[in-house]
């Protein structure tokens, strides 16, 4: 990195150049842009996610605040919150869509040394949804239940390296388990869903794959036992058959035996009952990948503590999706500095390093070596203590 370069600076170069200008000229981002280029708005967005701006004047103030250091963070012109509204309204949220997947392509392949640990599992992605409420009035396009609105955001994440392997985001009325049809995974890949995903049809498209799924099965479940193996009821395991649907419906959708593995939680006393299409894996390894499906509920619960994705900055379907899509950039470009500079703070604190760091002409990686967070013991010995 660049010693004259500011900390921003350094972190957006991390983006290939190459990369963005074939996003833009895809959708003709910078087609009658006058003084806040396609850059700039990223530039300015991404500023807002990693200091948490509030509102667009909230981040027209703080650009200004920068006064001749903005130039040095990558900004020609100044920022003004009608110029910023405009375009996140009128520039196509495609653009920042296929910026982040590009990311996410680019940054995967660094993390590809973390192993879960699983027997026979090489490649295991948690598939789910969160919902961001919105208000109704202003937000009616997205229009959740009869009083609310709300947007979902739709992960794929790949569980090994923490970070989504794929990201959609839907009004609220739309089912989750539609995101199947958009899935393309490697054969072999295993796929963990909560039991909101149950589509034999859809389910039965990526046996043909095949994907391996597991997910758990609901109460209603009609099926007949074709036979049953052996389990070590010490592990928690309880039962692990072989069965078919019975159900006219859900054995015409799913034609072939599905293997159901019963097993109790000793943590918390529950007994949880999952279906699989895959015979090989041992049972306990199943209810093993399950529980890996609680990495994705806190993916969400980080990026809605630590981004700025629950309210909004305009209100039409192009202003969420570009402020939705480019928060999830943000997050992909943090953890690419992670592992490109190899940096040992989590990714909790290097955003929070970088938001105060932004405008500060250091390395990268001297501003987050581990050395920095050690405590330093202050306490001088000829001073009186005011308080035992």
């Amino acid at each position: 990195m660049s010693v004259g370069k500011t900390v921003f600076a350094q972190l957006m170069d991390l983006i290939p150049t190459h990369r963005f200008k074939a996003c833009l000229e895809r959708y003709d981002g910078n087609k009658g842009a006058r003084r806040l280029s396609c850059w700039e708005q990223f530039l300015a967005m991404a500023f807002a996610q990693l200091t948490n701006r509030r509102s667009l004047r909230d981040i027209e103030v703080c650009l200004q605040a920068y006064g001749s250091q903005r130039y040095r963070m990558g900004f020609r012109h100044p920022v003004a919150r009608s110029t910023l509204a405009e375009a996140n309204e009128t520039r196509d949220f495609r653009i920042w869509q296929d910026l982040a997947k590009d990311l996410i392509e680019l940054t995967r392949p660094l993390y590809a040394g973390d192993k879960l640990g699983l027997e026979q599992v090489n490649e295991l992605y948690a598939l789910d949804c969160t919902v961001v409420d919105l208000c109704l009035s202003l937000f009616a396009w997205a229009q959740h239940r009869k009083h609310k609105s709300a947007v979902k955001i739709h992960t794929l994440l790949d569980v090994a390296a923490g970070i989504p392997a794929f990201v959609d985001v839907t009004p609220g009325h739309i089912h989750e388990v539609a995101i199947l049809d958009q899935l393309h995974l490697a054969p072999g890949s295993f796929l963990v869903m909560d039991k909101g995903y149950t589509d034999f049809a859809r389910l039965y498209r990526l046996t043909q794959v095949p994907v391996y799924f597991v997910l758990r099965a609901k109460r209603n479940l009609r099926y007949r036992r074709l036979r049953s193996r052996p389990v070590d009821r010490s592990t928690g395991l309880l039962s692990d058959q072989m069965i078919i649907l019975t159900s006219p419906k859900t054995k015409t959708l799913y034609p072939r035996p599905l293997r159901r593995v019963r097993y109790r939680d000793f943590e918390t006393g529950a007994d949880l009952v999952f279906l699989t299409n895959n015979c090989q894996i041992p049972a306990l390894t199943v209810a093993q990948i399950y529980r890996y499906r609680g990495k994705v509920e806190t993916f969400f619960k980080w990026i809605k503590q630590h981004l700025h994705i629950q309210a909004f900055y305009g209100t039409s379907p192009n202003a969420v999706k570009t402020q939705i899509f480019i928060a999830i950039a943000v997050f992909v470009l943090v953890a690419r500095a992670q592992k490109l500079l190899d940096l040992r703070p989590s990714l909790y604190i290097i955003l929070q390093v970088l938001s105060l760091n932004l405008d500060k002409k250091v390395p990268l990686n001297q501003l987050l070596t581990k050395e920095l967070f050690q405590l330093d013991n202050y306490a001088d010995p000829n001073q009186l203590c005011l308080f035992d």
